[in-house]
Order: structure tokens, then C-alpha cells, then sequence
């Protein structure tokens, strides 16, 4: 039998608008079910803890549990991967980092590319570093600490965790600003008893675990790495008062696999934007070192994208692999 052009022409639409009503009817009944954060750190990490609180923030307000999974590997990759290849349904979310911008450039190949592949959702804090030395380096100030370094070419040693690091790339981004010759130390263990030691003699180290050890003068501050004074730290500059433009931060936030519905990111975005807004849970964050930083998921997506063009520079400056 043949069908009337008019007959065949209405099935064509309505096939082809199918998938635009179960995106619809999706978002509508979001979330039906318990969802995952993938956190590419370990258990007990500032990333680990604070997905946690998002989580629960999350679960009160929509109903349905989000469980943190901690996915550790490859520099965050594979939990970077695993939601990659996720259904786009909002079930299956990750902790994005500044890590996730840092390693764009630093790994030559990856199956994936984030600015393309995930969708930005929510913004939630950035943390400051803090540049710390050794009490017996005789800078008490960033100007000193550069003439210091510049008087002592490949002599002063700056330890991180590792290459690639919101330590070791601040750093670099240092070393890049202020025209100084420091050689990276990388650690797989803590670095602090060799910087405690003196064999190493600065680093720069996320402000919440920098704390004990400037308050108690075991290490000395010199500034803090965000664009302007922590309140943690008031009377500790920035480096940005001596190298205008300078500014290195951790931040975190919540990602999505791309096509996920516009509705969904905007129930997420939301309820995130509400947990920021909320002093109870504001001050939380605040007591972990982190300034809440909430944006639109179009605003999280220029942000990633202007940090994935910084770190491309200084890591290319830097020659830095993975290790």
C-alpha cells in the first residue's frame, strides 16, 4: 500500500522529533535514580571530601542519592574516560579540576578531548597556593627570594608531588613570570621532610595543608598564589603585588558527558549555585581552604577554556611529561 506524501512526511517529523522528546521527558523526571560523581583522586583528598559534600547537598535537595566513586589513575584520566563514554543522561558526573585543563598539553595522547567532550555543569571553589621556603633561605620576601634565586641559577631546589601538579605548575608559572632558574624536584611521597630538611628549599603547596606549617614557623610564607590575599592568610600577599597577572589556583568543579540534556545541566547548576549561596555550607567549603566561585555552565566553560590556554603555555615552558 501506498502511503500519501502528506501521511509520510507527518511520520518523518514525528520520528525525527522522538529524540528531542526523550531528551525532554528525561530532564522532566530528573533524577529518577542514585547518579555518580567520578572523582579522579584518591579517598580523603580535598577533591574526595568536597564531592562529598556536594554530594550530599545534592542528595537532600533532589531526592535520589549521588555517590562519590573515586576512579585514581593516570593523572585523573580515567575517571575523565569512564565518564566520557557515559550516557549523556546526568547519572554519571565528574569532579573537574584544574588538572583536567593541565592535562590537555601534558599528555601528548588521550582518548578524549575535555573541552569537547564533557559539558561544563558548575563551578564550585577555587583554592590558593601558597609559596612556602625553608626557614634558613635568607628571603623573607618575594622581591628578595628573586634576587636570591637569580643570584643562584639552577642552585635552589622547588619540590612538588609530581609532574604536572597545581604545585609544580605554579612553580613553573613563577619561574616563567620572574626570570629565575629552579630545579623541579618531583616527589611520589611527601615532599615535606626533605623541604623541612632543607634539601629542598621552596615550594608551592595548596593552602590547606600549608596552614600548620607556616603558623607553626616551620616553613616560611612568602605569598599566596591567587590573584589576590587569602583571608586565611591576610597579611600574606600575593604574587600578583609583584608579578601583575600572576594567579594560580586549584578549583573544582562538576562536569557531564557532552549531549547531555541543557535541562539536567541547568537542574545541577542550579541546586550547586543554591549550596554556594547557602552560609551553613559556604562556610564548610571556606573552612577547606576554598573561595566558592559560582557560574553558569557557559561561564564554567569559558573558564576551563581560558585555563586549559594558560597551562598549555607553562607546560610547554616547562617540558614537563608525565611521569
Amino acid at each position: 500500500m501506498k502511503l500519501p506524501r502528506r501521511t509520510v512526511l507527518q511520520f518523518a517529523a514525528g520520528a525525527a522529533a522522538l529524540p528531542a522528546v526523550s531528551r525532554v521527558a528525561w530532564a522532566q523526571a530528573y533524577p529518577s535514580r542514585p547518579a555518580r560523581i567520578m572523582v579522579g583522586f584518591p579517598a580523603g583528598t580535598s577533591s574526595d571530601i568536597t564531592a562529598r559534600l556536594v554530594g550530599q547537598w545534592l542528595s537532600q535537595r533532589l531526592g535520589q542519592q549521588y555517590i562519590v566513586e573515586d576512579r585514581p589513575g593516570a593523572g585523573t584520566n580515567i575517571a575523565a574516560e569512564a565518564v566520557v563514554h557515559a550516557p549523556p543522561d546526568g547519572y554519571t558526573l565528574l569532579w573537574v579540576t584544574q588538572t583536567n585543563a593541565i592535562n590537555a598539553t601534558l599528555y601528548d595522547t588521550l582518548n578524549f578531548n575535555f573541552i569537547r567532550d564533557i559539558a561544563p555543569v558548575a563551578s564550585i571553589i577555587s583554592v590558593p597556593a601558597v609559596m612556602m621556603v625553608n626557614p634558613a633561605v635568607p628571603a623573607k620576601t618575594v622581591p628578595e627570594f628573586i634576587a636570591y634565586a637569580k643570584a643562584n641559577p639552577g642552585k635552589i631546589n622547588m619540590s612538588s608531588p609530581g609532574n604536572g601538579s597545581i604545585n609544580h605548575v605554579a612553580g613553573e608559572l613563577f619561574k616563567m613570570m620572574a626570570g629565575v632558574d629552579l630545579v623541579h624536584i618531583p616527589y611520589r611521597s611527601s615532599q615535606f621532610p626533605d623541604l623541612l630538611a632543607g634539601q629542598v628549599q621552596v615550594t608551592f603547596n595548596p593552602l590547606p595543608s600549608s596552614l600548620d606549617f607556616i603558623r607553626s614557623g616551620r616553613l616560611r610564607g612568602l605569598a599566596v598564589t591567587s590573584a589576590t590575599r587569602s583571608a586565611a592568610l591576610p597579611d600574606l600577599p600575593s604574587l600578583a603585588e609583584f608579578l601583575p597577572g600572576y594567579a594560580a589556583t586549584a578549583w573544582f568543579g562538576i562536569g557531564a558527558p557532552k549531549a547531555t540534556p541543557a535541562a539536567i545541566v541547568e537542574v545541577l547548576n542550579k541546586e550547586i549555585n543554591a549550596s554556594l549561596a547557602d552560609p551553613v555550607f559556604k562556610a564548610r567549603l571556606i573552612d577547606l581552604g576554598g573561595e566558592p566561585t559560582p557560574l553558569s555552565p557557559s561561564e564554567f566553560g569559558n573558564f576551563i577554556a581560558s585555563e586549559t590556554q594558560k597551562w598549555a603555555k607553562v607546560v610547554k615552558f616547562s617540558g614537563a611529561k608525565p611521569e
